[in-house]
């Protein structure tokens, strides 16, 4: 459903993304993370098309980015990290005008709203304006435009950055429901949402791919050591020597002070020898002495540990530059380009409400099209 191959861009003479390829099939959820300035956001704007890519190319539901731009962005649904609402606009109103503007058929238009308003849990404010809604409210409005004309693809940048516990927990379920059906690319600092949500990992950073698999996967390959976690019953220094000196063992840490009273219950970390199974033996060993071995379990990495891993490994890359030929082919673009496709919309009211962009025209189904080149070149002549 998502194909990216071969992504590139260029600020000015500076590459910024390179050659970033992946990806993502119906039903996944693949999150994407990088620390900040990695890429993630205009990688995103690329396969949206709300950025021209420097090279490469982005295929979206079959249909090509940068030459099926109108086919793609209806099939596509894209929440930026920056929601793109009116805030004198009602929830309502705003949702029927980017259901007209995504090509929702009028036959179906108030269905749908009913279902995305019923879906994102808004339909206590649904007759409100946006302006003064809360933070978490106007986040569930931007998600629901999103995929008011239920998406092929949806792209989520930051869903739940600056929600409340709460409000996270409803969007993530939001997002729940939405897997599936949908193919969905999550891009978020919240590493604890990837664990929850997501079905693989792409971690992109100085502009490339650096990991993409599934979260099992890297779990496994950030074990480095066979790893044990402890809990044991005992003097804390009698229970660390009997550790140390067992065959097979290359380390063990007590993970918590404790005041080395015999009857106290500390944690401890063993590595044993990589492919071995040291198990058998620290139970032996520690009920032999008369030590309590309360639990005994192989500690996993965290996904923050297999990220920091990894970034932290990536040596940093000298700065590439277009050459004359390129920078004379792709013209100097700012990164903080907004959404087009809302932006192109006047601040123009009739009745409270915002109208459609004039350049826009309602077909017989009720959704807004735009004319072909020539209806706007003879409109052009008459002007």
């Amino acid at each position: 459903m998502i194909k990216a191959e071969n992504l590139t861009k260029y600020y000015g003479r500076r590459k910024v993304v390179r050659e970033v390829s992946f990806e993502v099939e119906r039903g996944e959820i693949v999150g994407l993370l990088g620390p900040n300035g990695a890429g993630k956001t205009t990688t995103m704007r690329m396969i949206t098309g709300y950025l021209n890519a420097s090279g490469g190319r982005a295929v979206v539901a079959g249909f090509d980015v940068s030459e099926n731009p109108l086919e793609v962005r209806k099939r596509l649904g894209y929440l930026p990290e920056t929601v793109p609402l009116y805030n004198d606009m009602t929830v309502q109103a705003y949702l029927d005008f980017t259901a007209k503007l995504r090509g929702v058929p009028s036959r179906d238009r108030r269905r749908r709203i009913a279902e995305v308003i019923d879906m994102c849990r808004i339909s206590d404010v649904a007759g409100r304006v946006i302006g003064k809604l809360s933070r978490g409210y106007r986040q569930r409005v931007g998600l629901a435009q999103a995929i008011v004309h239920n998406p092929d693809v949806i792209i989520l940048d930051e869903p739940t950055v600056g929600l409340d516990p709460r409000q996270i927990i409803e969007i993530r379920h939001v997002i729940r429901n939405l897997a599936g059906n949908h193919s969905m690319i999550l891009s978020t600092h919240i590493l604890q949402e990837v664990n929850t949500l997501c079905d693989r990992v792409i971690i992109i950073n100085q502009g490339r791919v650096l990991v993409d698999d599934t979260l099992a996967n890297l779990e496994r390959q950030g074990q480095e050591s066979e790893r044990l976690q402890l809990e044991v019953r005992g003097n804390s220094g009698l229970i660390l020597h009997t550790l140390q000196s067992l065959p097979g063992i290359t380390q063990a840490n007590l993970n918590q002070k404790d005041d080395v009273e015999p009857g106290t219950i500390n944690r401890y970390t063993v590595d044993g020898e990589p492919g071995g199974d040291p198990r058998e033996a620290i139970v032996s060993a520690l009920t032999a002495n008369g030590f309590g071995l309360l639990e005994l379990k192989t500690a996993v990495p965290t996904l923050e540990e297999i990220f920091v891993k990894i970034i932290t490994e990536d040596l940093p890359i000298e700065d590439e530059f277009e050459t004359k030929n390129q920078q004379e082919e792709n013209l100097d673009e700012s990164e903080e380009e907004e959404d087009e496709e809302l932006d192109d919309a006047p601040a123009v009211s009739k009745n409270g409400i915002k109208q459609a962009p004039s350049f826009l025209s309602e077909n017989e189904d009720g959704e807004l099209i735009e004319p072909d080149s020539s209806d706007k070149r003879d409109s052009d002549r008459k002007k």
